[in-house]
């Protein structure tokens, strides 16, 4: 039976005494990390140098946002009041400001998108892997502590635990750790008592008795990371409504985090929902395939449970059930306070349905159920999201070509291989087909690519917001064509240029006339129709950001985008300077504490803001 501890200082002297100081503590991905107990070892490693501490984990949630001084001063206060009690990671600062002792080591397999690129810690010690292989490699380097947020509920029989959010990777590490114990070696499975997680049945239930030490200290309790939705762009909904074509209905679904998997699950609402509005759409874009709505339905297997699975839950669209009745599997979830209220509220019966697995459930066919498996993932779409494609189909979804790691490998690779195995199965990956960033606009379908997350002898489907390119046993030549007929018009001629005189495509090859018209302003055009708020909606699933919240949000994003080099932001600079009245009762300004700037840095800050406002209120008009 586990001992239980008020404070985590007990704990940890507890911990330290059952496996000596050499630490090697496994913290999982996301939601369920132990906080306070990674804080108490981390400090007492600060402390005493002899102590060897190795964190392994991924994603680290921090509360303190990372930008620039004027995205900090938006972030801050929104963050303080969706999660303002939730305790800072110390191990996160350290790493970030590159103050980590000699006798701690930080590595993550999975990095929070684009927060990490400019430190060299973060970068040096990340660790690529499939998501599959963490719980392998884990054992490897010797892990002797699992230290993870858990959800509790008394029974007849007396506490039982709930992994609730993360089950992933330890539920593959129990069975080999309570092995190694048997076998002498030194081992702790610790859990820290979450009133806030959801009790996840299933798989992610255990007893008691599977942990040696519980931190159960009200006075430590603190809300969950519960990030805010992102906006869904017009390219989103494009990708999307493609994407929306091409489930099967009866299938299975696969789907990530962020805008595109709000946009994909509202496309597939209005499918079923609002199917004249959805056919209307795909007719502007010239979409075919699965247009009618879902009768047989869907069922979900994902390495994350994302929220908008319950909203279509809740539509009728996720309702076919595999063999132990639930509609979905799903290995991790973190998502906004009203999933985890939603999921929280649920009585058991409805909460069976949503069951928490190992990652080498959801994300692999093989197994001592692989024909059960195989029979219920049937039809199935594997859907992600990809930085930048080659002509070849090889798609880069973590890594820069400079080697700088923006997230991860992640699952993405395991789905791929997956729909490469079922017989039935797609792997689709979205790519945007342009971005911006400081003023200049590049294409994200390339020639070549420096670092590959998944090879071209895995290609499949790629989307964009200009077309589908469905390269699945296709030769090099007819890759290359589609994923020009796919690309932002402005590109194509240098992209047929190279694929030319590299002898992948023939010399008097032609951009066909049906896909030169690929450009943002006929994409807006052509949706001009649903742009009402009620159809193509920029938070389809709402937002914990208040109306002026969302104003400044898409005004910084705004100014992200702008930039420019040195020339172009004098002049953006020069036009604020003039035209960026600042109004002193002007919310938006005063939200930010820009409405009376103090200085010469947060006087362009308030007239670089107040411009872009106006701008956008003009274009409005």
């Amino acid at each position: 039976m586990p001992r239980f501890h008020a404070d985590a200082r007990s704990c940890v002297d507890a911990i330290i005494q059952q496996v000596g100081k050499k630490i090697v503590l496994g913290l999982p991905l996301g939601l369920g990390k132990a906080n306070h107990i990674a804080n108490e070892l981390y400090a007492r490693a600060v402390a005493d140098p002899s102590i060897d501490l190795h964190i392994f984990t991924a994603l680290t949630l921090e509360k303190e946002p990372a930008g620039s001084d004027l995205f900090r001063r938006f972030a801050k206060p929104i963050s303080d009041r969706l999660f303002g009690d939730y305790p800072d990671l110390a191990y996160a600062k350290a790493v970030r400001t590159g103050r980590l002792p000699r006798n701690v080591k930080v590595s993550e397999f999975y990095l929070t998108a684009g927060q990490w690129l400019n430190s060299p810690c973060a970068q040096q010690n990340y660790v690529s892997a499939n998501y599959t292989d963490v719980p392998a490699l884990l054992l490897r380097l010797g892990i002797n502590v699992v230290a993870q947020l858990v959800a509790r509920r008394e029974t007849p029989s007396g506490s039982q635990f709930s992994l609730s959010c993360n089950p992933d990777i330890t539920l593959d590490l129990l069975p080999e750790l309570e092995r190694r114990r048997r076998a002498g070696a030194r081992v702790a499975i610790v859990g820290e008592v979450s009133d806030e997680l959801p009790f996840m049945p299933g798989d992610a239930a255990l007893p008691e008795s599977a942990f040696d030490h519980v931190l159960d200290a009200p006075g430590l309790r603190y809300s969950l990371f519960a990030p805010p939705k992102e906006s869904v762009s017009l390219s989103h909904y494009a990708i999307a409504l493609r994407i929306a074509a091409l489930v099967r209905d009866g299938g299975t679904i696969q789907m990530g985090i962020g805008a595109l998997a709000d946009a994909v699950a509202w496309a597939l609402i209005l499918r079923h929902r609002h199917n004249a509005a959805f056919r209307e759409a795909a007719a502007a874009l010239d979409v075919t395939g699965e247009l009618a709505p879902f009768e047989e339905g869907l069922y979900g297997v994902s390495e994350m449970f994302v929220d908008v699975f319950l909203a279509l839950y809740r539509e009728g669209i996720l309702k076919r059930r595999a063999g132990d009745g639930a509609l979905l599997h799903a290995a991790f979830f973190v998502g906004p306070k009203k999933f985890y209220r939603e999921l929280r509220d649920m009585n058991d019966t409805e909460r069976a349905s949503f069951l928490m697995k190992p990652i080498s459930f959801t994300n692999s066919v093989s197994g001592p159920d692989e024909v059960a498996r195989r029979s219920t993932r049937k039809n199935a779409s594997f859907i992600n999201e990809g930085m930048f494609a080659t002509l070849l189909g090889e798609v880069a979804s973590d890594t820069r070509d400079d080697a700088v790691v923006v997230s991860g490998v992640g699952g993405q690779y395991n789905f791929v291989a997956q729909a490469h195995v079922l017989p039935d199965a797609r792997a689709i990956i979205a790519v945007n087909a342009t971005r911006t960033s400081r003023g200049k606009t590049s294409s994200n379908i390339r020639w070549s690519a420096e670092h590959i997350t998944i090879p071209r002898h895995l290609r499949d489907i790629i989307v964009t917001e200009y077309g589908v390119a469905d390269l699945q046993g296709k030769s090099d030549r007819d890759c290359v064509a589609a994923m020009i007929e796919a690309a932002d018009s402005e590109f194509q001629e240098e992209l047929a240029a190279t694929a030319r005189s590299a002898g992948k495509i023939e010399a008097d090859y032609i951009v066909p006339d049906r896909c030169r018209l690929n450009a943002i302003h006929n994409l807006e055009r052509a949706l001009s129709p649903l742009k009402q708020p009620e159809l193509l909606p920029p938070y389809p699933f709402g937002t914990d950001l208040d109306p002026v919240e969302q104003e400044l949000a898409n005004a910084l994003q705004r100014l992200k985008t702008r930039g420019g080099g040195r020339l172009e932001m004098v002049m953006q600079v020069g036009r604020a300077l003039l035209k960026g009245r600042i109004n002193a009762a002007e919310e938006p300004l005063d939200r930010l504490g820009l409405a009376h700037p103090r200085g010469l840095r947060q006087f362009i800050a308030a007239k670089l803001l107040a411009w872009e406002l106006r701008d956008m209120a003009n274009r409005r008009r």
